[in-house]
């Protein structure tokens, strides 16, 4: 099966600033990457350049076996933070609804089958019974599963997130993760940024930025020691006497996703 993205000397500028250095990854099909990394490293700007929202400066960028750009019918972005401007009255039922938008065309009403996929989006993010609501009543968790739902409504075989688990109630961290988990089951692969380590950890490949990709592999292969210390600038950190790891696997509790980090 090829890779859903593949990357060869990527270089992504935003304005006059190198985001991201001369890079090489790839990310496969059907599969959960998690693209971690420190504050500023880049992680962000590559999901934006694989979206087709950011052109690459250089290199030569493949998403789903052609540029970002022509692929964009296929992707659904979920942002970390959408804005709704205040004011507007659009319930949560009409905010789901406007991920079918892309397929409707000029004019035409919703059909049945798409008023089918709207309930289908808000049971899977269970937010039924918020439907006649407005998004400005809603808590953070709560809408962040509305634009979840909203991203799975549309047509895609490729759902990208931003630092979805950030900062969210516990079930809306639950019910957002079993999504992530239930994508790939439906033939979709999921790209997500984060900056805990756990989640890293439990997704099926790992890009580790440092303003450049320092890593892209299985977990166990991206997330070394060695690799982490060059990406986190931990050198300096590590005891050399102790040959523990940075990051200890054992005993280590998952971050709560309750409150920002």
């Amino acid at each position: 099966m090829p890779d859903a993205v593949v990357g060869r000397h990527v270089v992504i500028s935003r304005g006059d600033r190198v985001a991201l250095k001369d890079s090489d990854f790839t990310i496969p099909q059907g599969a959960i990457t998690a693209i971690i990394g420190p504050n500023g490293s880049g992680k962000s700007t590559l999901l934006h350049a694989i979206a087709g929202l950011l052109p690459i400066s250089s290199g030569a960028l493949s998403v789903l076996g052609a540029t970002p750009e022509l692929s964009q019918s296929q992707i659904a972005y979920v942002l970390q933070y959408t804005t709704v401007p205040a004011g507007t009255p659009l319930t949560v039922r009409e905010a789901v609804g406007m991920g079918r938008y892309p397929s409707l065309g000029f004019l035409r009403r919703p059909s049945a089958e798409d008023k089918k996929r709207v309930q289908q989006a808000m049971e899977r993010l269970d937010i039924t019974h918020l439907a006649d609501r407005h998004l400005t009543e809603l808590s953070g968790g709560q809408r962040q599963r509305v634009y979840v739902a909203q991203g799975i409504t549309q047509d895609h075989s490729m759902l990208l997130l931003d630092e979805p688990l950030t900062g969210l109630d516990i079930n809306s961290a639950k019910t957002i993760d079993s999504i992530i988990h239930d994508e790939p089951t439906r033939g979709c692969s999921v790209i997500l940024t984060t900056h805990d380590l756990e989640e890293a950890k439990a997704a099926d490949h790992v890009i580790l930025t440092s303003g450049y990709v320092v890593a892209s592999g299985p977990p166990e292969q991206a997330l070394t020691t060695d690799n982490l210390a060059i990406a986190y600038g931990l050198g300096s950190l590590h005891d050399k006497d102790d040959d523990s790891p940075l990051f200890p696997t054992e005993h280590h509790e998952p971050h709560g996703h309750d409150h920002g980090h």
